[in-house]
C-alpha cells in the first residue's frame, strides 16, 4: 500500500447504511445481494497501479473491526438498538465479498456480494477508497486541495455575507476528494457557519460532536424487489411499513423517487404522512416535486409547514439557495449538498456508484424520476418492473 489507510474507522460511512442495515438485521438476514460499481463519467481510465492501490486498501479496511468507543457512539444515536450494536461487535467487512478487476481500456469493475446485512456495507468504503485513489494518483493532489481550499473559503464568506441563509447537512461521503479534505471541510462549515446542521459521516459526526443524518437509499426499496411474497409495484408500501415497525415514526424521511414519486405517493397514504416527518427528493424537477409533495399533504389534511422537503439531487449551494427562496415559508425546506463541500475542486469529480442489482438471484432496479439514473443490468426485468408499475399507475391513480 503506498497511500496512507484510506478507511481508518468503520464509522466512516453514512448514517443511513446503519440504519437500513439495522431493519434488515431484524426482519430480513435471509437475503443474499449483489452490488456492481459504475463510473458515470465519460473518458476515466483507471490504471493497474491505481487497482492495486485499491486492492491494498480494501484489504485494510478488512481488517478494521468496531472499537469499544465507536459502539458506545453508536448505542447513543436514540434510534440504534442495542442487539443491533452487538451484532457489530462482531461484524467485519469480509475481503471474500469483493471482487475486482480492470479491462484493457482502463475500465474499473468492482463487484461485491454476499448476505445483504455484509453486503451493503461495501457501497460508501468503497467509494471513499476507489475516489481518493483516483485523485492521488491521477492529478497533483496539493494543487486539487488548494483550489478545494479557495472554493470552501468563497462557500464560508456567501454565508457571512447573507448570500445563503439555508441550512444543510454535509452528504459528501461517497463523492470526497479525500478522508482529510471531508474532514477538513465538515470542521471549518460547522464552526465558522451556522447553517450546517449535520452530516451523513457518523465518524466525523462523533469526532466534532454534530448531528449524524440520514434515513435510507434506494438500495431499501430496490431489495424488496427480490422477495418472493411482494408484488414489484406495491414495493413501496412493505419499505414504509418495515420503516415504521422498526422506528416508531422516529428517523422518519422518506425517499420518494426509487420506483417513481407517482407510485410511492399511492402508498404514502393517510397514515405514512402522519408516521414520517418528511420526504427526500433525489431525482427529476426539484420545483415540480416540491409542489406535488406540499399538494399530497394538503389532500390528506397535513400542514405543509409542519413536513420537511429535503432535497440531495447533485446540489450546489446556488441551487439551495434558488429552492430555499421557493418554497420556504410554505414547508420546512433542508439540502443534504455532498460533491460541492467534499470534492469542489479545480478538477471535474467522479460520477461513480455503487447499486445494488440482484437480491436472492433476482434482479432489481431503481427507475427514478430522472431517466438517465435508472440503473440495471437486465433489461428484460427493468422492461417489466415499468410495465408494473404502470399498470398500477393506470388502474389507482
Amino acid at each position: 500500500m503506498k497511500l496512507e489507510p484510506i478507511v481508518v474507522s468503520l464509522l466512516d460511512t453514512d448514517l443511513y447504511k446503519f440504519n437500513m442495515d439495522q431493519v434488515i438485521f431484524h426482519k430480513h438476514t435471509d437475503l443474499t445481494g449483489e452490488y456492481y460499481f459504475k463510473c458515470r463519467s465519460e473518458d476515466v481510465r483507471f490504471t493497474r497501479e491505481m487497482l492495486e492501490e485499491i486492492n491494498a486498501q480494501i484489504d485494510h479496511l478488512c481488517g478494521l473491526t468496531f472499537s469499544r468507543e465507536e459502539l458506545d457512539y453508536l448505542r447513543s444515536i436514540r434510534f440504534i438498538k442495542g442487539d443491533y450494536v452487538e451484532f457489530l461487535r462482531l461484524w467485519h467487512p469480509i475481503r471474500d465479498y469483493v471482487e475486482t478487476s480492470l479491462s484493457d481500456d482502463g475500465k474499473l469493475s468492482i463487484v461485491v456480494h454476499g448476505p445483504l446485512f455484509s453486503a451493503m456495507q461495501f457501497e460508501i468504503y468503497l467509494l471513499e477508497i476507489v475516489n481518493e485513489v483516483y485523485f492521488r494518483m491521477r492529478y497533483d493532489y496539493n494543487v486539487l486541495l488548494e483550489s478545494a481550499r479557495e472554493r470552501l473559503e468563497s462557500k464560508i464568506e456567501a454565508f457571512r455575507s447573507g448570500k445563503y441563509t439555508f441550512s444543510f447537512a454535509e452528504f459528501g461521503c461517497r463523492r470526497r476528494l479525500s478522508r482529510e479534505w471531508e474532514d477538513e471541510a465538515v470542521r471549518r462549515l460547522s464552526l465558522e457557519t451556522e447553517n450546517m446542521v449535520g452530516t451523513s459521516n457518523v465518524y466525523l459526526a462523533w469526532k466534532y460532536g454534530l448531528t449524524p443524518i440520514g434515513t435510507y437509499a434506494h438500495e431499501y426499496v430496490q431489495m424488496y424487489q427480490g422477495i418472493d411474497e411482494i408484488p414489484l409495484a406495491y414495493t413501496n408500501h412493505y419499505a414504509l411499513a418495515d420503516w415504521y415497525n422498526e422506528y416508531k415514526g422516529d428517523n422518519g424521511t422518506a425517499l420518494t423517487d426509487t420506483i417513481t414519486t407517482d407510485l410511492f405517493l399511492l402508498d404514502f397514504n393517510r397514515a405514512m404522512v402522519n408516521n414520517f416527518t418528511g420526504v427526500r427528493h433525489d431525482s427529476g424537477d426539484p420545483f415540480e416535486w416540491g409542489e406535488k409533495m406540499i399538494a399530497h399533504y394538503k389532500k390528506y389534511g397535513a400542514d405543509p409547514k409542519t413536513k420537511l422537503l429535503l432535497f440531495s439531487d447533485s446540489l450546489d449551494f446556488d441551487r439551495a439557495q434558488e429552492l430555499y427562496d421557493y418554497f420556504r415559508g410554505r414547508t420546512k425546506v433542508s439540502f443534504g449538498i455532498g460533491t460541492f463541500v467534499s470534492n469542489d475542486t479545480c478538477e471535474k469529480a467522479l460520477n461513480i456508484v455503487i447499486k445494488l442489482q440482484t437480491v436472492n438471484g433476482r434482479s432489481v432496479a431503481k427507475l427514478s424520476d430522472s431517466p438517465g439514473k435508472a440503473m440495471c443490468r437486465d433489461e428484460k426485468y427493468l422492461s417489466y418492473l415499468r410495465r408494473s408499475v404502470a399498470f398500477r399507475l393506470d388502474r389507482e391513480k
